[in-house]
This record gives C-alpha cells, sequence and structure tokens, in this order.
C-alpha cells in the first residue's frame, strides 16, 4: 500500500503560528527557512497553510469619509462656459458639505494659481477656515494655491484622476447651474456671467425651499434657509428663480429664436449682427420675431 503524507504534529502548527503572529513582516518563506535552520523538516506549503492569519484593520471607503468630515469639509471646483464670441470662460466654485451651502464663486479668463489662492482667502477670512478641502488634480491648483491652504490650516485631499464622482456634491452643483440657469441665457460676457450666477446663488441660498429641506435637516422648517422661504410667504418653484431672467433681460423663447436665427442656412453676417444686438440690447420678443420673419424671407426654401 502507498504511504500517506505524514501529519503535522500540534506543536510544530502552533509553532508555525506563533512564529508568524510575533514577526508580522514575515513570510512563509522566511519562516520555512527559520524552520530548517532548527533542523525540523517542513515543506514551504504546510508553513503557508497553518501561518497565522493578520486581520488588517478595516480602511472607511470614500462615501463614509464624506459622511464622517462632512461639517469639517468644503469642495471646489472649475467648470467652463462658451460665450456668444466664442470664448470660454471659468467658473471657481467651493461648497460646504455640511448644508451644500455654496460658499463662493468667481468668473475669469485665465485661472492661474495666484488667481485661485486669491479666492480661496476671500472664501474663508480671518478662522473661518475649515479643516479638508477637496479638489481635483486640476493644473490650476499650483504652488501657490497650495500655499495659501497650508497658512490656512486646510488638508487637501485630491481625488483620483478622472474620478469627479469622488466629488458628487459639487458636481451636482455645476449640473443644476447648467440645466436650470445656463442653458436658458446667452453669456456675453464676464459681467453678465457673474451677475447671473450671483443672481441664482442668492437665489438658492435665500430663497428655495426645497433646497433648504435637502441639507440634512430634519425636516423643511429645521433650516434657516427654508424657514425664511417659508416665512417670506413665496409659492413659486425654485427651478425658475424670476431674477435669472430680471438680470438677463432674456426668456427661452428669446434663446430658441436667437439660436435658430444664427443656424439657418445662408444667414448673412449682417443678420447676425442684428440679431446680436438686439437681443442683447435686451429687447422685448417683437423685434426677435421681426428678426426671425426676416432671416425666414432670405434664407430661401430648405
Amino acid at each position: 500500500m502507498p504511504r500517506a503524507r505524514p501529519t503535522v504534529s500540534q506543536e510544530l502548527r502552533d509553532l508555525i503560528r506563533r512564529m508568524g503572529l510575533a514577526n508580522p513582516r514575515w513570510g512563509a518563506p522566511r519562516i520555512h527557512g527559520e524552520l530548517l535552520k532548527l533542523g525540523i523538516q517542513v515543506s514551504q506549503a504546510t508553513v503557508a497553510k497553518y501561518m497565522g492569519r493578520h486581520r488588517k484593520l478595516p480602511s472607511q471607503t470614500w462615501r463614509i469619509f464624506l459622511k464622517n468630515h462632512m461639517e469639517d469639509l468644503v469642495a471646489a471646483d472649475f467648470f467652463v462656459v462658451p460665450t456668444v464670441t466664442f470664448r470660454v470662460l471659468f467658473v471657481f466654485v467651493i461648497l460646504a458639505h455640511n448644508r451644500r451651502r455654496p460658499v463662493h464663486f468667481a468668473v475669469t479668463a485665465n485661472p492661474t494659481a495666484e488667481w485661485t489662492a486669491q479666492q480661496l482667502l476671500e472664501a474663508f477670512p480671518w478662522d473661518s477656515a475649515p479643516r479638508y478641502l477637496l479638489r481635483d488634480r486640476d493644473g490650476s491648483y499650483g504652488e501657490k494655491f497650495q500655499e495659501a491652504t497650508r497658512g490656512l490650516g486646510i488638508r487637501e485631499v485630491l481625488t483620483a484622476p478622472r474620478s469627479p464622482w469622488q466629488n458628487p456634491y459639487v458636481e451636482r452643483l455645476n449640473g443644476s447651474i447648467r440645466r436650470e440657469c445656463l442653458e436658458h441665457v446667452i453669456v456675453v460676457n464676464e459681467s453678465s456671467l457673474r451677475r447671473v450666477l450671483k443672481s441664482y446663488l442668492e437665489y438658492i441660498r435665500l430663497h428655495s425651499y426645497a433646497f433648504g429641506s435637502r441639507q440634512g435637516c430634519a425636516g423643511p422648517t429645521e433650516c434657516p434657509a427654508a424657514r425664511n422661504w417659508q416665512n417670506s410667504g413665496a409659492t413659486a418653484g425654485w427651478r425658475t428663480p424670476p431674477s435669472i431672467r430680471a438680470a438677463c433681460g432674456l426668456n427661452r423663447i428669446n434663446f430658441r429664436i436667437f439660436n435658430f436665427i444664427l443656424s439657418s442656412r445662408g444667414s448673412s453676417f449682417a443678420r447676425q449682427q442684428a440679431a446680436r444686438s438686439a437681443f442683447f440690447n435686451q429687447t422685448d420678443l417683437l423685434v426677435g420675431t421681426d428678426i426671425l420673419v426676416a432671416g425666414l424671407r432670405h434664407s430661401g426654401p430648405r
């Protein structure tokens, strides 16, 4: 009969386990070599089988980190806005995680590290700086910005490359600004964009009942912004702030007519200039309708 594999004694099992627990950095090859020095003939596979398994402390997930440090965490991000003259403007937004409240925003055509550091200092004067700042790896956060964060006592938390989902709250704010505000207006220059964003963020910060009910409060009436909104007696929806239309002088119909004129086949540069001047001078819809009719007469059949 073939001989079976010899069993490993309980004393040898305990010895292998004790050596593994006493020396966490030793692997199976190292313990196997030490046993051979002691004259104990055992295979490396047997040592690996009976080694003690070290329990690693469970690390918190990204979601748990955001939840645990919500009171001391702010997020910063850039998003771009094209203008009618095909310029690209950069909007810098800082959002507080505790109530998802916009803290600061700024508009520029040339974002540099010095400019971004200045915006951080304006957002958190004196001793109001948070403990953590969540941001991506954009090149605008240069050495000057890092020096400003160290001077304020802020610890930077960087997201992984090409992982916007790791900065979800500010990305959601950027999407809301695009869908509810910028897609309904025509941006001319920095001053107009700054005026529109200021009106929209003020609307979110002070007059949004729905926004206040989502900021981690026990109920809508627990949030100061919601109480102000409720006490004011306003009942309008938060997705169509009238202050945005007042700041821009445009509505969605004007925006569609303007785009239709510029995209119509055979449209001349003169008609495009007339459309720009008509809408940027904040004329009423009748002027836009006249331009549309003139454009249809001269564009010919499609």
